[in-house]
């Protein structure tokens, strides 16, 4: 029975990954040259942004065959503004490929990635790419894998002529070095063995594909994705040492969509991987939060790209036509146990901005779509000023975004100044109410609620000190679901986190008639009454209980030339960095700290100059921290709540 790989490739920038999807494809004899970054040509790279800046921005999907095993290869973004595409691959992974510039080395995007793939526990090889190049170092770069990355690596491949365009990448002979020592760290049993006089040399091989599978060890690969050399090498370990799945097509239906694309006319195509049972063609499925759609069209992954099909089964990659509402991230059929979020949301905003007024109504719809394939865009109308935020991981992202939209919908657009996305906390306990028929409250429902600080990263908690049957549910689900809406925007304009909001008071009018006389809505309760009532009280809690205004911080890590010290750390303080003692490491320093969010672009652009090129950074989004001086606000994008038709605040 054929198996199935669900294989990613990831790297930081520049490495090679799409030249290697390139070479594999090749080598597979899906295309018959290899395509190039450089000029634009390559099977992956597929929106015409992406050739033009030679950067994968969003995943796409090939497939081949080693042997018995189909490979659907999903090929990553390496750049950190798209590090949501990468996020969204992750659970649908079997294996990964992690490929490394034999030139450049470990860099900061490696570090990010390798750390992820370990915590997740996704089997991943190591592929030192580029070993052609002037300035390959092969031994420089495997011991800082193994002092970066992982001690627990395997050398594979060795290289010969090593930086010349006739470097070779050869099979180490016998068992690659080291390998009984590594592996041994991990199984008692084996490493018994091994101390008592060895371990036969069939054990061992069948130990490191039980090990690489458990993602306790790291196959490491030499090779050039340009000349080809150690590619073949490199696809016998993807077939023979990452886990491959077989699923069982009867069971119930399982899948997680992980990209989601239009079609030639608008239609919805949902990029979908079965993790167990079969979606037939014209089948009636359920997705995302009890929805419903029939299938209408089915592609599976099959040599290169997606052919037709009547059925997508367990293991298998494929879209789906025909389910109108689906969205990234959605379920089909029985869900699984939700994973978390493997990188931090976006924390910087910036305001698109039309070039022609009259573009307005039609920039909305596109950014609506656009964020229909990056659920992280998270829009943001504002209709007072009739204005759409977007929200963005980096500068590079806002070039993507322009660019889409003047592509795919002939919209020119310029951007305001990036901002970052601050949040609020309660500071304390607020509570209020409006008691009904009294006045000032002009609705015909009764609510009270108190607002609790709860832990941070705790989240928004809805709770009842009332009975629930005291009024209709239908009232409840209407005061929580406002409550939800409001704290999207707190006192000072910014979503309000990490706090408990419970219910304190409750009251309604039921369904009253005059005699022989229809209902009369006058005299009668409705959840309208209670979606008007609540954030006039939600928002008199929360004056009450003040809030607090928090930045996002980034977690940095730089490594300096020595004799720039000096210069680094008085500029590190004028970004409003906070770093830690410095500490020598050869002849350079390590410098490690934390830096507001909105400063990590100006940090990245200054490292050069203040380092001579030679420094290197590293982020990533690590806490938020309590706004020192003036408090940060941003502007509201609809008429304030809380304040009645009198004007009066409620009770």
């Amino acid at each position: 029975m054929s198996r199935t790989l669900n294989l990613g490739i990831l790297a930081h920038v520049d490495a090679g990954k799409t030249s290697l999807t390139e070479r594999l494809l090749h080598a597979a004899g899906i295309i018959d040259r290899v395509g190039s970054v450089d000029d634009g040509s390559t099977q992956t790279d597929s929106l015409a942004l992406e050739r033009q800046r030679g950067i994968t921005i969003k995943s796409a999907v090939v497939s081949f065959r080693i042997g018995d095993v189909t490979v659907n290869l999903i090929d990553t973004p390496g750049h950190p503004d798209f590090i949501a595409e990468v996020e969204r691959v992750l659970g649908v992974l079997d294996g990964a490929v992690l490929v490394i510039s034999a030139v450049e080395g470990v860099q900061a995007q490696t570090r990010v990635l390798m750390r992820t793939l370990r915590r997740l526990r996704i089997p991943t090889l190591i592929f030192v790419n580029k070993i052609d190049r002037v300035g390959a170092d092969t031994d420089r770069v495997l011991r800082a894998i193994a002092g970066k990355l992982t001690p627990a690596i395997v050398p594979m491949t060795a290289a010969t002529g090593l930086g010349t365009r006739a470097t070779r990448a050869v099979p180490c002979p016998g068992n690659p070095p080291g390998l009984a020592e590594v592996l041994a760290e991990h199984d008692d049993a084996l490493l018994a063995a091994y101390l008592e006089g060895g371990v036969p040399g069939d054990r061992l091989r069948k130990e490191l594909v039980a090990q690489t599978g458990r993602a306790l060890v790291h196959p490491v690969y030499l090779g050039s994705a340009i000349t080809g050399t150690g590619v073949d090498e490199l696809s016998m370990g993807i077939a023979t040492l990452l886990p491959a799945t077989e699923g069982d097509p009867d069971a119930p239906v399982s899948g997680t969509v992980f990209k989601v694309e239009r079609g030639p006319v608008g239609e919805k195509i949902a990029y979908v991987r079965m993790f167990a049972g079969t979606v037939r063609l014209r089948d009636s499925v359920r997705f995302g939060d009890g929805k419903r759609g029939k299938v209408t069209s089915v592609g599976v992954f099959d040599d290169g790209t997606a052919v037709p099909r009547k059925a997508v089964v367990a293991g298998q990659v494929g879209r789906l036509w025909g389910l109108r509402d689906i969205r990234i991230g959605d379920t089909i059929g029985r869900g699984r146990a939700a994973g978390e979020h493997h990188f931090a949301p976006p924390t910087l905003e910036t305001v698109v901005v039309p070039i022609r007024a009259a573009d307005k109504g039609a920039l909305h719809a596109a950014l609506v779509q656009l964020a229909e394939q990056d659920p992280l865009i998270d829009l943001r109308l504002d209709e007072l000023r009739q204005e759409i935020s977007v929200s963005l991981y980096g500068e590079v992202q806002k070039e993507v975004i322009q660019a889409t939209l003047a592509d795919e919908f002939g919209l020119a657009v310029s951007f305001r100044e990036t901002t970052t996305i601050c949040v609020e906390r309660p500071a304390g306990t607020g509570a209020a109410f409006e008691l009904i028929g009294k006045a000032p409250n002009p609705f015909l429902a009764q609510v009270g609620l108190r607002v609790d600080p709860a832990p941070a990263g705790s989240g928004v908690e809805f709770r009842l000190e009332v009975e629930l049957g005291s009024m209709p549910y239908a009232f409840f689900k209407a005061v929580e679901e406002t409550v939800h809406d409001v704290l999207g925007q707190g006192p000072h304009g910014w979503q309000v986190l990490d706090c408990v909001v419970t219910m304190t008071h409750s009251g309604y009018y039921p369904r009253q008639s005059h005699a022989h006389q229809k209902f009369d809505k006058s005299m009668s309760s409705t959840a309208g009454d209670f979606r008007n009532l609540t954030p006039l009280v939600l928002m008199a809690a929360l004056r009450r209980a003040g809030t607090v205004v928090y930045e996002p911080m980034h977690r940095f890590r730089l490594e300096i030339p020595a004799d720039t010290l000096g210069v680094v750390l008085p500029a590190l303080a004028r970004l409003r960095a906070v770093p830690s003692t410095p500490y020598p490491v050869g002849t350079a320093y390590l410098v490690d700290g934390d830096v507001p969010a909105g400063a990590v672009h100006e940090l990245a652009q200054l490292l050069p100059s203040w380092t001579r090129g030679e420094g290197v950074l590293e982020y990533e989004f690590d806490h938020y921290r309590s706004v020192t001086g003036p408090v940060p606000s941003r502007p509201r994008t609809a008429a304030t709540p809380g304040r009645r038709p009198s004007g009066r605040p409620a009770s």
